[in-house]
């Protein structure tokens, strides 16, 4: 069982639609598991369920409302399995989520940190063994004028286990 912080966007139904209708057929790992999302604080296993809600809670304070504009997919390499993964990554509010990814983990959840891979904003839509694929959905994508803009305005604190997740708590931004 592993604690997260996620961000379920808030964006225009036909965009919610377009990024679900993808995933349906290019994500063979997390579409049935959770919704399109950006993962703020990833997998904690050494902490309990109350203690993680009171340290994020404590954390969350004083971040504001991160406004997002997606016009870009990206190729990633997962460090831990033989995957690759499209991402949909914002240009506009990366920083801010950033921010908000590095705060998160200022206080207890520092030695969590993984300093070893790269911390990108994203929002997975597909994911595949097969790099050449991955590289033809990014380009599918980035040949078009796509613009997704959304905003972030509440962070969930979420319990991962045997691929079921469970909404613990609903933190609103400032």
């Amino acid at each position: 069982m592993a604690y997260l912080v996620v961000a379920y966007p808030e964006i225009g139904q036909n965009n919610f639609d377009l990024i679900q209708s993808y995933r349906k057929d290019n994500d063979e790992l997390y579409y049935s598991v959770a919704e399109p999302h950006f993962t703020i604080v990833f997998p904690v296993f050494d902490f309990s369920e109350s203690l993680f809600l009171e340290e994020i809670a404590d954390r969350v304070k004083n971040i504001d409302r991160i406004n997002f504009v997606i016009r870009c997919a990206s190729i990633n390499k997962d460090t831990f399995s033989e995957y690759f993964h499209t991402f949909l990554v914002p240009d506009e509010g990366n920083s801010k989520i950033v921010k908000a990814h590095d705060k998160l983990y200022s206080g207890q959840l520092k030695d969590n940190l993984r300093l070893d891979i790269d911390f990108i904003p994203h929002i997975g839509i597909g994911n595949s063994k097969d790099k050449l694929h991955c590289k033809q959905m990014v380009d599918k994508w980035n040949e078009t004028d796509f613009e997704i803009a959304g905003i972030i305005s509440s962070l969930t604190i979420i319990k991962y286990e045997t691929n079921i997740v469970t909404r613990l708590k609903e933190i609103n931004l400032k």
